[in-house]
């Protein structure tokens, strides 16, 4: 019951943790959100302004324009008109028009459907001499537009006339609309005037009201609630909005306007999860690592407590069991002794078997050039008898021959024997190949199998160990005299090519390798299990081969058998082993 109300205890005070990292988190995560939030807020009404100033600055200059001084006649008028028209085109307004004091339209860039401007707030601004501005929304379309006017003054000061630049909203803020956080600028009367989120246009914030209302006037979800001194809206207003957002403010007199922004703060919200998850784990993976600490100690204590009883009935048994151990001890030394005795009789035996083999290879090599030489010794002493020294000496050139060859049989065999290391350096690959067709000659010429190489004219030298190559071409040789067994054609095709690296192929009739990727594993056999025909250790110990000089041996199957490549380095004056 303890340790129940300790697992209580312990998962409580991982829970408070807990939310404390995360309301920690979650207050620096906002922190951190808010700052890049204000410095965005700041580029976008920075941005608004900077474009809002362009036509205000047009209407400035414009006002006092030559061609707007005098408007009298009808070609004065058209050549006002085409320089409005031409400020138009390259500032993207809307329209631009020239006014007299009375409110009348005297030049315009683009039609009007309103030719009297008096009583616009815009106008009667500049008619008190100082540059006027206003916004609203034109009936016409529907259009959010934003007008400012600049007072034209003549030449003894009086107020003769304004300049008027009407700006399309939409226009301005197509730069900014693909924003990701939502920002919108609300004018002094509560109207959402400018916004990269359509969904917001034209809603409402009545005084003293903190969130906004749509324009049809219905209720919206809406909660604000503080979080470490941030605003933080919670809201439902369509998809493209957060439902959770930091809500900022900024205040921009130039324009007459508020600058607010949405900042989704879900990110934050992950953020302090991940953290305090992370806390959780931690403390979880402790915690489990203390109680079964404590687990296995107080396992420990009760197994120690039946150890020591365990201990004290096993000594007395075992002192009566040591006597008869000596006993049996004896007895097995006895045993041993002659399992020894046993076992090197087993060696000895088989090193006689080894041998026995060995010397009937070697008399099997061996008895065709002793008959041949013992055949031309008697013919060169017929031969010699006759007079005939010319036909002796052949005979006696071929008994040289013969030793010559039985010399090299001796030769290749004792190093194919061998089992010592030698040094790697420039090896004839065509004196290998030579070797090793040698020593399988005969069981080829036994079983009927062709052989097809045609030593190179000149030596090919290659980077390797003489002995160890003999040993690699050997194997793959038998192999294939192994595969064409009680198969009709068996032929083995051996090729020899020199290029950036030297190929050797090994070809024959078989049927193919049945596992290709598995052909070089260490006791991969396709033959009977436990036939003395091998334990798949040729090729693994080949390819071990290879890869020690520096080369590359792959197999694969052909349309007629199977087929072994060899790749080695050529070798090059001045390497070293």
């Amino acid at each position: 019951m303890q340790r129940v109300w300790i697992i209580i205890g312990f998962l409580c005070a991982v829970g408070l943790l807990s939310a404390a990292v995360w309301t920690y988190g979650y207050r620096q995560a906002l922190s951190q959100l808010s700052e890049k939030a204000e410095a965005d807020l700041e580029l976008a009404a920075d941005r608004l302004s900077t474009q809002m100033q362009v036509y205000q600055e047009v209407a400035a200059l414009m006002a006092d324009h030559p061609a707007l001084r005098a408007l009298e006649t009808r070609a004065q008028r058209q050549a006002a008109r085409r320089v409005l028209l031409d400020v138009t085109d390259k500032t993207a307004a809307v329209n631009v028009m020239y006014l007299d004091v009375d409110g009348q339209v005297l030049a315009a860039a683009q039609p009007v459907a309103q030719h009297n401007m008096s009583g616009h707030p815009a106008f009667e601004r500049a008619m008190q001499g100082a540059l006027g501005s206003a916004h609203g929304v034109r009936d016409a379309g529907n259009d959010r537009i934003y007008s400012y006017a600049a007072p034209a003054f003549g030449e003894s000061g009086q107020i003769q006339g304004a300049l008027m630049v009407i700006a399309d909203v939409q226009d301005v803020e197509q730069t900014w609309r693909g924003s990701t956080d939502t920002v919108f600028f609300i004018d002094a009367d509560g109207v959402v005037f400018i916004s990269n989120r359509s969904d917001l246009l034209l809603w409402r914030r009545a005084s003293g009201q903190q969130g906004l209302m749509s324009p049809e006037g219905e209720n919206v979800d809406f909660a604000a609630t503080r979080v470490a001194g941030f605003e933080v809206w919670e809201l439902n207003w369509g998809r493209y909005l957060p439902r959770r957002a930091l809500h900022l403010t900024l205040d921009l007199p130039v324009i007459a306007m508020t600058a607010e922004m949405l900042v989704d703060v879900a990110p934050a919200r992950r953020l302090a999860w991940l953290q305090a998850a992370a806390v959780a784990a931690i403390c979880f993976a402790f915690g489990a690592l203390l109680f079964l600490a404590s687990e296995r100690r107080r396992t420990l204590a009760d197994a120690n407590t039946v150890l020591e009883s365990r201990v004290a009935q096993r000594t007395r048994a075992l002192t009566a069991a040591n006597t008869a151990l000596r006993r049996e001890v004896a007895e097995r030394q006895e045993a041993e002794a002659a399992l020894k005795q046993a076992q090197a009789d087993l060696v000895q035996a088989g090193k006689l078997s080894a041998l026995g083999k060995m010397s009937a290879g070697i008399s099997h090599e061996l008895n065709q050039p002793l008959m041949a030489i013992r055949q031309f010794a008697d013919n060169g002493a017929a031969f010699l008898e006759r007079g005939k020294d010319e036909r002796a000496g052949e005979n006696l050139g071929r008994i040289s021959d013969m030793a010559a060859r039985m010399a090299r049989i001796i030769k290749n065999l004792r190093a194919f024997a061998r089992n010592e290391s030698e040094p790697m350096g420039r090896v004839d690959l065509a004196q290998v190949l030579n070797t090793a067709t040698e020593l399988a000659e005969a069981r080829l010429r036994d079983e009927s199998i062709e052989l097809e190489w045609r030593p190179p004219q000149e030596a090919v030298y290659a980077w390797g160990g003489e002995v160890r190559l003999v040993q690699v071409f050997v194997n793959l040789i038998n192999n294939a005299a192994d595969a064409m067994t009680n198969r009709p054609m068996r032929k083995i095709a051996i090729s020899l090519t020199e290029g950036q690296r030297i190929r050797v192929s090994v070809r024959d009739t078989g049927p193919g390798i049945e596992d290709p990727d598995r052909v070089f594993e260490p006791f991969y056999t396709t033959k009977t299990v436990g036939s003395s025909e091998g334990m798949g250790l040729g090729l693994s110990i080949s390819y071990g081969l290879v890869q020690s000089f520096g080369g590359d041996i792959r197999g694969a199957n052909t349309d007629d058998g199977a087929e072994f490549t060899v790749e080695l380095e050529p070798y090059r004056e001045g390497e070293a082993a």
